[in-house]
C-alpha cells in the first residue's frame, strides 16, 4: 500500500497521441486527452475529415460535431492510400506514446496497422482500437455506428415503448461509452508499460460496450429465467408524465409511495386509505399537469424523492446548477466556434482546455525521438496493470460499486467498506421479483456483478473507532471511491479534506448526482433522474413524441459514469496525479456527450428534439420489422455505395440511381420500402442478404439471444452461466487477460485480514 510519507510523484510529461479516426468514438477519446493537456495529432485524409462538413454547420461551414470533438487537437494530412502517406504516419508512430484508431480489418491490413504488426513494429506503443465489432471482425469495416452497436449489443431492445420499435439513445451514446472504455484501457496499458512492460493493443468494440452496459438484463435472463423487455415511459413503477410546461419523471423507492401521494394531495389531505398505483397514477398526473416542471422537481426533491424534470438543451443553458458550476464556457475563440461545454470532471490540479478545432493541416509536430517516458523496471510488466494499488470502495448500488469492480478486475486490491446496519442496498436487490434467498443466493446477483473480486470489511463510520479505522486504512491506500449524496461523507469523517490530511497522495473519486457544489448538489437521483436532468431524454424518443429514458432496467448514466470514473482514476495513477479530488457530476457527464447538439443550439437557436433512430450523416438509419413477433433489423448506410447496394436489394425499380439528396428528402418513403422488404423475411434472412450486399446492419438482440451469441462469450463480456452469471469486461487487451474475479464478499468477511496490521477492532466488528 502507498504510504503518506512517500515522495509525492511528479506528474508525467504530456503524452504524444496520434489519432487516426473517421467516426465519433475514437474522436471522443482523443478529445478527452486533448482537453487534459496532451498533444493530440489528428490525421486527416486529403480534403479533411468527413465530420468537418457534416451538418449542421456553423457560420464558417464547420460541422458542430467536428468543432466539439476536434477541440484542442492539431491536424496533419495523411493519405493512407499513398505510400508516402503511410510512411508519414509510421514516422509519427515512431515517436508517439499512444495511437487511437478506428480502422477496420481491411484498412488496417492495407496500412500495416493490424494488432500483430503494431506490436512488432512499435513494441512500446500503446494502441487503442475502437471499432464496430472488434479488430478482427469484418463488421468493423463499416463505421462504428451507435445504433448498430446498441442493436447488436442488445441495449436498444431495452429502450422505447414495448409495443413500438426499439430505440437508440439520443446522440452517440455507445460511441461515448466506448471512448470512456478506450481511455480506461489505454491508461491501463500505459501503466503496465511504465512498470517494466511493453506496449499493447486495446481492442474496444462498440457492440461489446453496449452489451456490457445492459448487464442487468443478462443477469436477470440467466438467473431468473425471465427475459426483461423495454418498459417505456408510460407504464411500470416509474413513469414520465406531463407537467404544465413539459415533462417530469416520477421516480421513487417503493416505500416512498405514501410520501409521494401525500405530496400530490396537498393542500388537501390525502384520501384514506391512500390509493395504490392503479388508482394513484391518475392523481399524480392531474397534480403534475397543473405545475411547471421545475416546481414539481423542487417540491419532490425537498422531500427526498428522486424526481427529475426533462431538461431540454435550452433549459441546460439557463440551469442554475450549471451556471453555478460554470459548466458552459465561452462560445467564441479566435473567430471560430469553440467547445461550449466544460470538463466532464472537475479537479484542482487537473487542467481542462476548451479551445477551437484545428485548421486542416495546421499541426506539423517536430517530435524528437522519445523514450516514451521514464520506465521503472522494479515491477514485473507482465502482471496486472493495477497490481500494488489499494482502493477503499465506499460506493454503493451501481456507479460507485461498478467503478470499484473495474479497478479490481485489472489488479487493484479493492476493499469494500460497508455498515452492518446499512450495507449496500444491492445486497438484497430483487431480480424479477425474487428476493435473495428465494433461489439459493445469499445476496442479489446484482450485487455480485458489481462487487466480485473485492474484499469486504464493516466499519461503523458514525463511531469514533470506525472513523479511526477508516483513516488508518486511508493512510495506506491509493484511491477512495464514493457516490454518496453530497454532505454524507463529511458527516462520516470520510470526505476528501479529512482523508487527505492523513494521506496527501490519495486519488479521491466522488461520483455524485450533480457535483460537489452548486444549489442542487444535495439532490437525490437514480440513473433515470439523470436521463432527464442531463438533456439525454429530451433527444431520445420517437419523432413528434415525448422524451424517453433508458429506464430503471438499464440506468445508462450509472453505467457510463462507472466507465468514466475508472478511466479517470487509472489516468491519475498512470500520470502521477495525486492528492486530487475528482468531482464527477453524473448529470454533467451525460450532458457532455451532447456537446455538439448544445453548440448547435447555442449558435442557431434550433432546439434538438427526438428523431427516433435517424441521425445526421447516415440515411437510411433505422430499425425495421422482420417476419416473426418482436424481430427487428437495423440498417445504417453511411455512403452512396451502401445506398446503391441497398437499392438493388430491396427496391431497384424505385431506388436505383437516386442521389444522396433524394434519399435524404424521401426518408419516410424509403423506410416504407425497406419495411416492406424486411417484413417478408426472417431476421436471419435479412441479416444474411444485407451483409452479402455490403450494407451495414445488425439484428436487434434481446438479452436471451445475446447470451447465445458466441462473440460475447468469447470476448468475456459476460461470465458464467445460469445462477453464476455476472457481467464481464468491456474490452480486451492483447497483452493482458484479467482472470475471472473471485465471488463478491460476504458482509465483513475479510475483516480480520484487512485490519490485522492496524491493531484495530473497536467500531469495526463484523456483523453477527
Amino acid at each position: 500500500m502507498a504510504r503518506p510519507d512517500e515522495e509525492r510523484p511528479v506528474p508525467a510529461p504530456a503524452l504524444r497521441v496520434v489519432e487516426l479516426s473517421s467516426g465519433v468514438a475514437a474522436k471522443v477519446c482523443g478529445r478527452l486527452l486533448a482537453g487534459l493537456g496532451h498533444d493530440v495529432i489528428l490525421c486527416e485524409p486529403p480534403g479533411g475529415d468527413a465530420l468537418r462538413t457534416r451538418g449542421p454547420l456553423d457560420e464558417h461551414g464547420v460541422g458542430f460535431a467536428f468543432s466539439s470533438l476536434g477541440a484542442d487537437k492539431r491536424s496533419v494530412v495523411v493519405d493512407l492510400d499513398a505510400a508516402d502517406g503511410r510512411t508519414a504516419l509510421h514516422h509519427l508512430l515512431d515517436r508517439a506514446d499512444l495511437l487511437l484508431t478506428d480502422l477496420g480489418p481491411t484498412r488496417a491490413r492495407a496500412a500495416g496497422l493490424t494488432a500483430p504488426e503494431i506490436r512488432r513494429a512499435w513494441p512500446e506503443l500503446v494502441a487503442v482500437s475502437i471499432t464496430a465489432a472488434g479488430l478482427d471482425d469484418p463488421r468493423s469495416d463499416h463505421p462504428a455506428d451507435s445504433l448498430l452497436a446498441e442493436c447488436l449489443g442488445g441495449l436498444a431492445s431495452m429502450i422505447g415503448e414495448p409495443d413500438r420499435a426499439p430505440l437508440s439513445l439520443g446522440g452517440e451514446q455507445a460511441a461515448h461509452a466506448a471512448a470512456f472504455a478506450g481511455l480506461l484501457g489505454g491508461m491501463l496499458a500505459l501503466r503496465r508499460r511504465a512498470h517494466g512492460g511493453q506496449g499493447d493493443v486495446v481492442d474496444v468494440a462498440l457492440c461489446d460496450v453496449a452489451a456490457y452496459i445492459d448487464w442487468k438484463s443478462d443477469v436477470e435472463t440467466a438467473v431468473a429465467g425471465t427475459a426483461p423487455t423495454r418498459t417505456g415511459a408510460t407504464a411500470g413503477q416509474w413513469r414520465i408524465v406531463r407537467a404544465a410546461d413539459g415533462w417530469v419523471g416520477v421516480i421513487f423507492h417503493p416505500d416512498q409511495w405514501d410520501l409521494l401521494i401525500g405530496l400530490v394531495s396537498e393542500p388537501s389531505p390525502p384520501p384514506v386509505p391512500l390509493p395504490g398505483p392503479e388508482r394513484g397514477w391518475p392523481v399524480i398526473e392531474r397534480w403534475a399537469a397543473r405545475l411547471p416542471k421545475r416546481t414539481v422537481y423542487e417540491r419532490a426533491q425537498a422531500l427526498g424523492l428522486a424526481v427529475g424534470f426533462c431538461a431540454d438543451l435550452g433549459d441546460l443553458l439557463r440551469d442554475p446548477q450549471y451556471r453555478a458550476r460554470d459548466f458552459f464556457r465561452g462560445a467564441r475563440q479566435d473567430g471560430r466556434t469553440a467547445a461550449l461545454v466544460g470538463p466532464p470532471a472537475r479537479a484542482e490540479g487537473l487542467p481542462w482546455r476548451s479551445g477551437p478545432p484545428p485548421v486542416l493541416g495546421d499541426g506539423d509536430p517536430a517530435w524528437e525521438h522519445s523514450d516514451r517516458g521514464a520506465r521503472s523496471m522494479s515491477r514485473n510488466g507482465s502482471g496486472a496493470p493495477l497490481a500494488g494499488v489499494t482502493v477503499l470502495d465506499l460506493g454503493t448500488i451501481t456507479a460507485g460499486a461498478a467503478t470499484g469492480r473495474l479497478l479490481a478486475d485489472y489488479g487493484a486490491t479493492v476493499i469494500k467498506v460497508e455498515s452492518a446496519g446499512h450495507p449496500d442496498p444491492f445486497r438484497q436487490w430483487p431480480v424479477a421479483g425474487q428476493a435473495p434467498g428465494a433461489n439459493g443466493h445469499d445476496v442479489s446477483p446484482m450485487f455480485e456483478s458489481n462487487n466480485a473480486g473485492k474484499l469486504g470489511v464493516v466499519l461503523e463510520l458514525k463511531t469514533d473507532a470506525g472513523r479511526e479505522a477508516l483513516h488508518r486504512l486511508a493512510a495506506r491506500a491509493d484511491v477512495v471511491i464514493e457516490n454518496f449524496t453530497v454532505g454524507v461523507t463529511k458527516r462520516l469523517g470520510a470526505d476528501f479534506e479529512t482523508l487527505r490530511a492523513v494521506n496527501p497522495r490519495l486519488v479521491y473519486l466522488s461520483l455524485s448526482s450533480q457535483g460537489q457544489d452548486g444549489p442542487e448538489a444535495g439532490h437525490r437521483s437514480y440513473g433515470s433522474t439523470l436521463d432527464l436532468l442531463s438533456g439525454l431524454a429530451s433527444v431520445t424518443g420517437y419523432p413528434h413524441g415525448g422524451p424517453m429514458w433508458s429506464s430503471g432496467e438499464v440506468n445508462y448514466p450509472d453505467q457510463a459514469a462507472s466507465l468514466f470514473g475508472a478511466a479517470l482514476v487509472a489516468y491519475c495513477l498512470d500520470r502521477g496525479v495525486r492528492g486530487v479530488h475528482l468531482d464527477v457530476s453524473q448529470r454533467e457527464l451525460i450532458s457532455w456527450t451532447l456537446a455538439d447538439r448544445i453548440a448547435g443550439y447555442a449558435a442557431t437557436g434550433a432546439l434538438p428534439v427526438p428523431t427516433g433512430n435517424r441521425r445526421p450523416g447516415s440515411t437510411p438509419h433505422d430499425v425495421y420489422p422482420c417476419s416473426g413477433k418482436g424481430q427487428w433489423v437495423a440498417v445504417a448506410c453511411h455512403s452512396q455505395a451502401e445506398r446503391d447496394a441497398l437499392a438493388a436489394l430491396v427496391a431497384p425499380d424505385e431506388l436505383a440511381g437516386r442521389s444522396e439528396e433524394w434519399w435524404w428528402e424521401h426518408e419516410a418513403h424509403v423506410d416504407d420500402l425497406i419495411g416492406m422488404w424486411t417484413r417478408a423475411r426472417s431476421r436471419a434472412e435479412c441479416v444474411q442478404a444485407l451483409t452479402e450486399a455490403g450494407v451495414a446492419n445488425a439484428p436487434v438482440l434481446p438479452a436471451a439471444e445475446r447470451g447465445r451469441e458466441p462473440r460475447f462469450r468469447e470476448r468475456r463480456v459476460f461470465l458464467g452461466d445460469g445462477d453464476s452469471r455476472r457481467k464481464g469486461f468491456p474490452f480486451t487487451m492483447r497483452g493482458h487477460a484479467p482472470p475471472d474475479p473471485a465471488p463478491s464478499p460476504a458482509l465483513g468477511q475479510d475483516q480480520e485480514a484487512v485490519l490485522a496490521d492496524l491493531s484495530l477492532t473497536g467500531g469495526a466488528e463484523p456483523p453477527r
